[in-house]
């Protein structure tokens, strides 16, 4: 047998034993930085695109007081907390289109169903269709649960207001918002990795230039005109006016064709883009890949 070390030894080895274990952790957290330096670099222009997505929810939250000062700083309480609820039920409702677009990949994902379903005698309009049909009416369903709810709690009363105009006004919106979903969607195909999360972003990016909750009169020039192609900003302008101010559907046409040419032109688009992205992660291997 080897000799055990003396006690003055081993008093000896106990530091540069404790040295040796503290030197590998640390080369094994090293190691893991490095690993996320390398994993960042891969991804980088995601993640460029989820710094754009945080810049505008930075400015969307400035340009509020921006629109306070607009107002003069003098404001009718109740219609402004109205204004600000309309945004934000849209918003909500635009969100839930999105989330159900964007995450009709991912949810076949989890659920182990996608090659299935894209092997399925059923063209690819019908599918992203019975999804977007679904998330409409669930929008619908949860935007008015909102709405009412908020407005009850706030006491806000509504003599005035032309619900039946803005509700048209929502759904004519919602195809427009089906067709920019559907653009989205294609983004978890081609990249299983981070392609969910950057629909969001795109969703952030209309929130900060279509006037949820400030005037798009208070942005810059160039954003203005980015509203114009948003049809967020229409549909915020016709529910707000139908609420707010009693206005009929004739009176709201400006805000009608618009949401319309916008739908007619985003659906063909978005299951056309959808269509190249579907070849694209079958020629890849991306269909059935998690990450």
């Amino acid at each position: 047998m080897r000799d055990q070390p003396s006690g003055s030894q081993a008093e000896a080895w106990r530091p540069r034993n404790s040295l040796l274990g503290l030197r590998h952790e640390l080369i094994g957290l090293a190691g893991v930085v490095e690993r996320n330096v390398y994993l960042t670099r891969r991804y980088i222009y995601w993640d460029l695109a989820f710094f754009v997505w945080t810049v505008a929810n930075t400015l969307t939250i400035v340009f509020i007081a921006k629109g306070i000062e607009a107002a003069g700083g003098r404001i009718d309480v109740d219609r402004a907390t109205t204004t600000l609820l309309i945004g934000a039920v849209v918003w909500a409702y635009l969100g839930i289109i999105f989330e159900f677009l964007t995450e009709t990949v991912a949810w076949e994902r989890w659920e182990g169903t996608i090659e299935y379903t894209f092997m399925a005698p059923l063209s690819r309009a019908m599918h992203l269709g019975g999804s977007g049909v679904f998330a409409v009416l669930y929008g619908l369903v949860r935007a008015i649960l909102l709405f009412v709810v908020v407005a009850a709690f706030f006491g806000l009363e509504f003599d005035q207001a032309n619900f039946p105009a803005a509700l048209v006004i929502l759904v004519v919106a919602s195809v427009s918002f089906f067709g920019i979903g559907m653009m989205t969607a294609v983004l978890p195909l081609i990249s299983p990795e981070k392609g969910a999360q950057l629909g969001f972003v795109a969703q952030g990016m209309l929130l900060v230039v279509s006037g949820v909750y400030y005037p798009v009169d208070v942005l810059p020039e160039w954003m203005q005109w980015l509203s114009k192609i948003s049809p967020a900003t229409y549909a915020l302008d016709g529910i707000r006016a139908a609420i707010l101010d009693d206005a009929s559907l004739a009176s709201l046409w400006h805000d009608i064709w618009p949401l319309l040419v916008i739908g007619i032109a985003c659906i063909p688009l978005g299951l056309a883009i959808f269509n190249r992205g579907e070849v694209y992660a079958k020629r890849h291997g991306k269909l059935k890949r998690s990450g």
